[in-house]
C-alpha cells in the first residue's frame, strides 16, 4: 500500500517518463507534489525503491526507472480508488479486528480470540515513510479491545522507551482520528511520515513528545499533522 503523495510522485515519474524519456528534476518532483523542501521527495523516492516501484540507476545522474506500478494503476495514471489522503488503512474485513456484540445465542463464542491485522512498522525515533499494508495477523483477547475498529503496528527505534515502548514491541492500536493531550498516538506528518509518539496540544500547534531524552519535541502545525489512531495495548516476544 502506498501513501497519497507516494502515489502522486510515482505517477509523476511515470508520466514524465513516457512523454520525455528522462525523469523530473528534484525541483520539478517537489513543485509537482507542493512539497517544501527536496528532503521530503528524497524520502519519497526511498520508500518507493523499497517497496519495488522504481530503481535508481547508477553513475548517472537523475537516473530512475519505474519498475512496475500499483496493481490498482489503469493505463497513463492511478486509479482515484487508490489515492486515499495519507495512511488509513482499510483493515477492517467483516468483524476482523472488531469486537462484536454479544448477544445470548453467542455466549459460546464469548472470549474467543480476535484476529487483529498486523499493518506494517511504525517510526519510534525518526519518522520513516507512511506504514506499508498489512503483513499477517495476531490474536487479541476481547478484554483488550474497546469499541471500534483496530491495527496492530511492529515498533523500530527507541523513542518511547521511557514510556515502557521497545523497538520490536507490537502495539495495538484503535482507528480514530481525533485524541486527548497525553495520549501516545500514530500520528501522520506532511501526508508522507507516520511516527508514534505522544500528543500535546499547544494552542493552534500539535507537539509530538518523545518519551527518550535523546529526542527532541517535534512541533507542526495542525494542517501537517493527522491522527490516525490510539495506542491501546502492546505485545511483547521474550
Amino acid at each position: 500500500m502506498l501513501t497519497k503523495k507516494q502515489h502522486e510522485l510515482l505517477r509523476f515519474i511515470h508520466e514524465r517518463l513516457k512523454e520525455q524519456g528522462v525523469p523530473p528534476s528534484f525541483d520539478e518532483m517537489k513543485e509537482a507534489l507542493d512539497l517544501r523542501s527536496k528532503s521530503g521527495i528524497h524520502r519519497l523516492i526511498m520508500a518507493l525503491e523499497e517497496r519495488g516501484f522504481i530503481r535508481r540507476l547508477p553513475n548517472r545522474a537523475r537516473a530512475l526507472e519505474v519498475v512496475r506500478m500499483p496493481e490498482s494503476a489503469v493505463p497513463g495514471g492511478l486509479s482515484l480508488a487508490t489515492s486515499q489522503r495519507g495512511f488509513r488503512p482499510n483493515v477492517i474485513e467483516g468483524n476482523l479486528g472488531k469486537v462484536r456484540p454479544v448477544r445470548p445465542e453467542m455466549d459460546d463464542e464469548v472470549g474467543r480470540p480476535v484476529l487483529v491485522p498486523v499493518m506494517g512498522r511504525i517510526a519510534a525515533g525518526t519518522p520513516v515513510s507512511a506504514i506499508q499494508s498489512k503483513s499477517h495477523t495476531i490474536s487479541v483477547t476481547p478484554e483488550m479491545l474497546s469499541s471500534g475498529d483496530h491495527f496492530a503496528l511492529e515498533v523500530r527505534g527507541d523513542s518511547m522507551i521511557e514510556a515502557g515502548i521497545f523497538d520490536n514491541d507490537t502495539v495495538l492500536i484503535r482507528r480514530q482520528d481525533h485524541a486527548d493531550t497525553g495520549d501516545i498516538v500514530v500520528a501522520l506528518i506532511d501526508d508522507e511520515e507516520a511516527t508514534l509518539k505522544r500528543l500535546r496540544k499547544r494552542g493552534a500547534s500539535i507537539a509530538l513528545e518523545a518519551a527518550n531524552p535523546a529526542y527532541e519535541t517535534r512541533i507542526f502545525g495542525p494542517d501537517r499533522v493527522q491522527i490516525q489512531g490510539k495506542l491501546v495495548g502492546l505485545f511483547r516476544r521474550y
